[in-house]
This record gives C-alpha cells, structure tokens and sequence, in this order.
C-alpha cells in the first residue's frame, strides 16, 4: 500500500460541488507543506508590499463601516480597467452576481457544459438550463455557430459563454466573439463570463471596451482569479444596459463589500503595473508547465488560454483516485472534475502555482503513471 503521508479528511469532498478548502481537508499544522494546484488565482498578486499595507491598515479599517456609496469603489476600479463606472456593479465574489443575474433577469438559459458549476446551480428553476454538450472529439471547444444555431433552433432567450472557459481553458478570439454577439442580438440576456481573461497571454482580449455595442451583454468577473484574493469577495459585472444595472442595484444589499476589500480596491490604480507583470509571469508559468506535462505518458494534455489545465488521465486511474494520491502521498492537490457534468470520470483540472512548483506536480504525474503503463 502507498505510504500516506498527508491524512485526508476524505468526507468533506462529498458536502460541496466545489473543492473544499485545504485548511479543512487537513490538520493545520502541515497545511503550509501542501501544495493548492485547485486554487485558479494569481500567486504573484497582491505584492508582498500591499500585504503588509494591508495588515497594517486592519486595526483601523474593521472597526469602520464599508462606504455606502458604492460610487467611490467602482471608479477606483473602472480607473485600470478604462471603462465607465456607471457600468459596474461589484458583488461579494462573482458569484453573489451570478446569483443575482440568474434570479432576476434568466428566464431559460443556454449554457454549454462542462461548465462552472454556479451556472447550474443558481437559476431559479433548474429546467430552465438548456444543455449544450462540447464535443469530446474537438477538445471542448465552443463552436459558436453551431452554438448560436442550435439557441435559435430551441428558441432559447439567454446564453452562457466563460471565456477563457472554465474547466476546459478554451479560448475564442475577440472577433469570434463579436460576431457571435451581433447575431444573437435578439437575446434578452447574454452572460459573458472573463473571470480568466488576463491570463490569455492575448493583448486586448476583453469585451469590456465594446459594451456599448451589445446592450444584452453583461460581463461577470471573479476578482478572486486575476487578481489572487479569493478571502476578499471581491467580482464585478458590467454592462451598459440602463435595466439591467438598475435591476441589480435594486437587489443587492447595502455594504456588500467589506472595509478591507475596499481598501484593495483603493490600492488598484497605484499598484497596476505591479498587476500586469504578475499576469506575464502567470502567463509564462503555464507555458512551461505546458510543455513538461506535454512530455508526460498516459496523459491528454488540453491546450489552454487560462492559468490553469484540463488533463484526461488514460491509464485507467480515475480522477478521485489519482487526486487523492497526489494529495496524501506528495502533498499536490490538484482538481477532481468527476462532478462536472459533461465530463467523464477521467479529468483533473490543474492551475499553475509557479514553476517550481508545477515541476513537483511534473514528476508525481509521471511517477504514478508509470506504475500503470
């Protein structure tokens, strides 16, 4: 039997749809001797040196009430990403907005799997998901026409599209995208969601700066994955539709972000140039870990425009037991994708935790491979 040296408490994987939190899989004294390839953010961003502004900043800012003029946040945002305030709304975490957005605005909704899981999870009534299965055979790619045939064949109002996606990492192109867009102008709603988009390693990959051009789109963003601070709750959508933002606004509570993600906020426009260099080393990371697990026996390996990948394992090993492998023989906790409808049980989702790192995760792969091969 493998020698197990990280205890695992096994049980919490079956309460959530998610991956629990290393802190409680395991006892917190060897938590800082494992390694979360689960966690999709930037290990670069925030800097040391607005960590410990942050600390020092604590005592003062928990003690005081979050604005409520949520104004004063969203331009401070809209200042790095050069678009109107008026068209952000920030949310506790992209998914509060997706809750949101799904709730108040989806009456059915076509969603190509596999997918991020709150799409599916967070409509008022789950028949209202229409299903669009990726082809196996073409990687998981989103063919847009055969997309937007398909809505209007099945006369469905609402689309989904996660751009990069999310577990595949596939990749669509601005002018793709835009075309897609213009034809499905008749939609009542169209979600976009670009919580990986920075990390594309495209230049101006976004749709922020076309919003104008497509009233039924709104842009969801997870700041917890470009910008490394899922503890904050921090995400945002966008949109220049007058109903939708008004809509929204209306639902969401009054203090919704707290006084230290606030604070982040502030720190934003002086720190950017701190933010995109630590994209490009995201972005350089995962091409090398690309090309090591590319070498690797009994292994796909998914091209990607994200920080992360999709591996199908082929040896036979299903992906909850090679997870749990990695995890309580080598420390390296990687994504078990088995829940994720519209993949078989044979796919683990891995995201770059910088290269030498990614170089442990090289080797525990190549070395559990070889027992089968």
């Amino acid at each position: 039997m493998p020698d197990i040296k990280f205890p695992v408490k096994r049980d919490l994987f079956l309460e959530t749809t998610h991956s629990p939190a290393l802190v409680d899989l395991v006892e917190p004294e060897i938590v800082s001797q494992l390694v979360d390839f689960c966690f999709i953010a930037n290990p670069y961003y925030p800097t040391p040196e607005m960590m410990d502004e942050l600390l020092a900043k604590i005592p003062e800012i928990i003690k005081a009430y979050p604005s409520s003029n949520p104004r004063l946040a969203r331009e401070q945002l809209a200042q790095v990403l050069k678009i109107n305030p008026e068209y952000l709304i920030l949310g506790n975490g992209a998914t509060e907005l997706i809750t949101l957005i799904e709730k108040e605005l989806i009456r059915d909704i076509a969603i190509p799997i596999p997918t991020f899981s709150e799409y599916l999870e967070k409509l008022r009534d789950t028949n209202s998901a229409r299903l669009f299965q990726l082809p196996v055979g073409d990687d998981y790619q989103l063919n847009l026409n055969e997309f937007g045939d398909w809505i209007d064949v099945n006369a469905i109002s609402s689309a989904l599209i996660i751009n990069p996606g999310n577990p595949t990492g596939q990749f669509i192109g601005l002018d793709e995208l835009k075309a897609f867009l213009a034809r499905m102008a008749h939609l009542d709603v169209i979600i976009l969601d670009e919580s990986f988009i920075d990390f594309s390693g495209v230049e101006h990959p976004s749709l922020m700066p076309f919003l104008d051009e497509f009233p039924n789109v709104i842009v969801v963003r997870s700041m917890s994955k470009h910008c490394g601070v899922p503890g904050l709750r921090l995400g945002y959508c966008c949109t220049a539709n007058e109903g939708f933002i008004q809509t929204l606004r209306q639902v969401l509570p009054v203090w919704n972000i707290n006084t230290i993600a606030e604070y982040f906020l502030l720190m934003l426009p002086r720190t950017d140039l701190e933010y995109q260099q630590s994209v490009r080393q995201v972005v350089a990371d995962v091409r090398l870990m690309y090309s090591k697990l590319k070498t690797l026996d009994g292994y796909k390996i998914y091209a990607t425009g994200s920080n992360f990948i999709l591996i199908r394992i082929n040896f036979g090993m299903k992906a909850l037991d090679l997870q749990m492998r990695l995890l309580e023989e080598y420390g390296l906790y990687v994504r078990d994708c088995s829940n994720k409808i519209g993949l078989d049980h044979y796919h683990i989702r891995v995201a770059s935790q910088g290269e030498a790192n990614d170089e442990k995760l090289a080797r525990a792969l190549a070395e559990i491979s070889r027992d089968f091969i």
